[in-house]
């Protein structure tokens, strides 16, 4: 994939009949990530929290909350609709730590994974978003 991740090159209903594109369309848009949600999450980040392998701390996202709010909402949505990560987002640091028993048996130890701040960012935003979707359903 060349340039940014939110961009398409190609609209996948330009070789559609005309009377199956908008019944896709309609499937396919999913639901708008709301600005205020953004801002919730944002705001109510753990600041305490370890960076990541992306190198943003919690702390920052919180104090520029304001200023992020909007960019954060158009990526989330395209990463929503393109059904796409920046893959920065999905990387992680895993370490192995030791839990008990003998130190040369691999069982005996747990893997434990740092992840992006974004990463876990975006997991709130979909677990939010697909459970408003979930309420609007019932």
């Amino acid at each position: 994939m060349s340039g940014p991740f939110w961009l398409c090159s190609a609209s996948k209903f330009d070789s559609m009949p005309p009377e199956l594109e908008d019944r896709d369309r309609e499937q396919n848009e999913g639901p708008v990530i709301q600005g205020e949600m953004v801002s919730d999450l944002l705001h109510h980040l753990d600041t305490h929290r370890s960076m990541g392998p992306d190198g943003i701390h919690p702390r920052v996202l919180r104090e520029l909350a304001e200023v992020l709010t909007k960019l954060h909402s158009i990526i989330y949505q395209q990463c929503w609709l393109t059904r796409e990560v920046p893959v920065d987002w999905r990387l992680a640091n895993v370490a192995s730590i030791y839990r008990k028993g003998r130190k040369d048996d691999s069982g005996n130890y747990r893997a434990v994974s740092l992840t992006s701040v974004l990463g876990k960012f975006t997991e709130q935003i979909i677990l939010s978003v697909t459970t408003l979707v979930g309420q609007d359903i019932i």
